[in-house]
């Protein structure tokens, strides 16, 4: 009998490296997204609604019978200073990033509680850690991401039940390159130059992989981590060392 994963936001970028590396473990996975994907069992779901994402979820469980594990990985990226961040856009950001996550585990329990097992990974940021500038927003909703993974831990230790934040670094997604872009557009600087001089802040000296925070968040998953609970675990090329 495979077991059960939910991916949330798998359709690009990490989500869809963690939804190829869970069917490759033998996995049925279900990503819940708003862009269907290329793997998994596309499920059509705006994690900003709560009442969407509890149905969504519900179905899954009512016919699978069961959930092994949740990645909560379905996120936006804003810039932006407390000054130069609207209560609109403040409140999209913490719908998506936050509300999200929130609402998929509070969905996931009931079933992980029935079975007396399940993990639950957060994928949250190293600005879970750390502050940067212009990024007061997300930045707070990562904090808040750790908070939620620690909570989680603690509160449903008691039905070994697992929940953890994986913490990467400057990865190399869609999500970063539009990132990159929309700075270059907005500042006329190079690219290349750009990209560049982001590899150069690793102390590793390259960007981050998808496959390789894939392969974290499986592990986090798996009975390899079966004493792993309520931690954040970095992958950052060794950006938060200093």
């Amino acid at each position: 009998m495979k077991k059960i994963a939910i991916v949330t936001g798998g359709s690009k970028g990490i989500g869809l490296a963690i939804i190829e590396k869970f069917i490759s473990q033998d996995y049925r996975v279900y990503n819940l997204d708003l862009i269907e994907g290329s793997q998994g069992e596309f499920v059509a779901c705006d994690v900003s609604n709560f009442a969407q994402v509890t149905s969504v979820i519900a179905n899954i469980a009512k016919h699978e019978q069961r959930i092994d594990c949740l990645v909560c990985n379905a996120g936006i990226h804003f810039s932006g200073s407390i000054e130069n961040t609207t209560e609109q856009q403040f409140d999209h950001l913490f719908a998506i990033n936050v509300k999200g996550a929130y609402a998929a585990i509070q969905a996931v329990l009931p079933s992980m509680k029935a079975q007396n097992g399940g993990a639950i990974v957060i994928i949250a940021s190293d600005q879970a850690v750390i502050a940067k500038q212009n990024s007061f927003a997300y930045n707070l909703s990562k904090h808040a991401l750790a908070s939620l993974a620690k909570t989680t831990a603690l509160d449903y230790a008691p039905f070994n039940i697992r929940a953890n934040a994986l913490c990467p670094g400057t990865i190399e997604t869609p999500l970063y390159h539009h990132a990159i872009d929309k700075y270059c557009q907005q500042s006329g600087s190079d690219k290349n130059e750009v990209h560049a001089a982001e590899a150069a802040l690793q102390p590793l000296g390259r960007l981050g992989q998808p496959h390789e925070v894939a392969d974290y968040a499986f592990f986090l998953a798996s009975e390899q981590a079966a004493f792993i609970t309520g931690s954040l675990q970095m992958i950052d090329g060794g950006y938060t060392t200093a």
